[in-house]
């Protein structure tokens, strides 16, 4: 058995709603099967003086997904079932479909729907209904690699899982959910909440942070399978008890939920069945985060340790980096020290996927900022710079990175720093084949903005800014789901006479999207 130092965990616990400030929050840990530590601190709705409790539900947003996998496994058994069904959800793809396990896995090569969302005109706070996603997935044509080979999160994969289960089952979600899962783990109050205008409890989340204040998000998405479960500390911690409970039986879900991933040709993966695989606090732990605009939750699973830890925020602060904290407190690890490396800082583009890759420097090593979040690596002395699932290497001008949990290595080219550039070539109308979308970007007095219209709607203008020759970055900080796509790469294409003739646009979730000059 490993010994916890409940010292230093409880002071973390208390520590949190001061190192993670904002509305409220609650927080819980379970050791060999047992509940012994819990907190809930603030307000689940600051204007009603509603405090947060243990017994408050909260969207765990995407710690969702295993639970969708875990109904399918429960009462499909072989995914591989369901494989011949994916067709008629996708009628012109045009590639290799991918198999239901590749979807659960997040190797499904799709681009991921919600970034999408912003391509086909979707505002922030809009309703998203359940009849709009069917119709935005069944437009894809392509994906962005071949299934099977990476790795790349998709929450449209569990959307289409949702559907194939109900469609052969001949049963609702919610209800193989509650027989499978919330019944046996004795999470009494947890159900299906999937239209997020109208939360659990009256819960509410919050925009904004300690500097600029917080003011209540205004959501209006239905999600189904990629999430949507409410659930309560309490709920959780009894989740984390059920799995310690059954740790023994190998047919147990959770032990069949968490068997380790690999990719096609046999390569470990870091993500299966809805569940990451990660090492945090120097333990091998199994988990997941979920984010909605106002709301944040983590939770960690160590089995060689039968320790769990759950926090979830009506706020978005980081709730890995606090699910981490109490691991960290709990085994008494110290992060390694950090030390200034110089002469990393940089960008540099990315060929293949037509991402941009940027690196600065601080006292404490380098932030590489190229998926969804940055990421934070320490220089050995060997020259290598190693984070997280990441290392990076320098060839000269060319910076190498490889991504093991990702199954994805970049030869990346040197791109210089262009801070202004003329924008009146660039602007004009484009049509993306791969979506039916358009994109119209306007470049007046040296700003230049870009709008996206398709099956949503017309979205809002966003900035965009010169980072290298006919290289931009085109910025989205809100959208439906969150967090938010980020930063897009936009790259121009010229025809023989040097005119812009089109683009190629991608992040992380949604790459190498190609628009002509209309």
């Amino acid at each position: 058995m490993t010994d916890i130092d409940r010292t230093a965990l409880d002071r973390a616990l208390d520590g949190l709603a001061h190192r993670f400030a904002g509305p409220g929050g609650v927080a819980g840990v379970v050791k060999d099967g047992k509940v012994i530590a819990r907190r809930a601190w603030g307000y689940a709705d600051l204007t009603a003086r509603r405090p947060m409790a243990a017994v408050t539900r909260l969207p765990i947003c995407s710690i969702s997904k295993q639970f969708t996998c875990g109904a399918l496994l429960a009462s499909v058994t072989d995914p591989a079932k369901l494989d011949a069904r994916v067709a008629g959800f996708m009628p012109k793809f045009t590639g290799t479909l991918p198999t239901v396990r590749q979807l659960c896995d997040n190797q499904s090569g799709l681009r991921d729907y919600w970034a999408l969302s912003v391509l086909h005109g979707a505002e922030a706070t809009q309703t998203f209904a359940r009849e709009d996603a069917l119709p935005l997935i069944a437009r894809m044509k392509t994906g962005h690699f071949p299934p099977g080979s990476a790795y790349s999160y998709n929450n449209g994969n569990f959307r289409l899982v949702s559907e194939l289960i109900e469609a052969e089952t001949g049963r609702a979600l919610p209800d193989l959910y509650a027989e499978h899962i919330f019944a046996p783990a004795g999470m009494t109050t947890a159900e299906l909440t999937p239209d997020t205008r109208h939360p659990a409890d009256g819960v509410v989340g919050y925009e904004g942070n300690d500097a600029t204040g917080f003011f209540p998000a205004d959501n209006g998405i239905f999600w189904i399978g990629d999430a949507g479960i409410s659930a309560s500390l309490d709920d959780m911690l009894a989740y984390e008890s059920w799995i310690d409970a059954t740790r023994e039986d190998e047919h147990s879900l959770y032990r069949r939920l968490s068997v380790p991933p690999t990719y096609a040709e046999g390569t470990p993966a870091s993500y299966g069945f809805g569940l990451s695989h990660e090492t945090v606090a120097g333990v091998r732990v199994t988990g997941h985060g979920g984010a909605l605009r106002g709301f944040r939750a983590q939770r960690f699973h160590a089995a060689d340790q039968r320790l769990s830890v759950v926090v979830i925020f009506n706020h978005e602060a980081s709730a890995h980096t606090a699910a981490a904290s109490l691991l960290q407190a709990a085994l008494g690890y110290q992060e390694p020290e950090g030390q200034r490396a110089d002469g990393w800082a940089g960008q540099w583009l990315d060929p293949e996927s037509g991402l941009l890759l940027r690196v600065t420097e601080d006292a404490k090593g380098l932030s590489l900022r190229f998926a969804t979040g940055p990421d934070r690596l320490l220089v050995g002395e060997d020259g290598v710079a190693r984070g997280a699932g990441v290392t990076l290497r320098r060839d000269g001008d060319v910076l190498l990175m490889a991504r093991g949990s990702d199954n994805l290595h970049v030869r990346a080219l040197p791109l210089a720093v262009v801070e202004a550039a003329d924008g009146t070539d660039l602007a004009g109308s484009f049509h993306a084949d791969e979506l039916g979308a358009d994109l119209l970007i306007e470049a007046r007095d040296g700003g230049v903005y870009a709008g996206f219209d398709g099956l949503l709607g017309k979205g809002p203008m966003e900035r965009v800014h010169p980072v290298g020759r006919d290289v931009w970055v085109l910025t989205t900080r809100r959208s439906m789901d969150a967090p938010a796509p980020g930063d897009w790469t936009l790259q121009a294409h010229r025809d023989a006479a040097g005119k812009v003739s089109g683009l190629t646009l991608g992040c992380w979730l949604a790459r190498g999207i190609d628009y002509r000059r209309v």
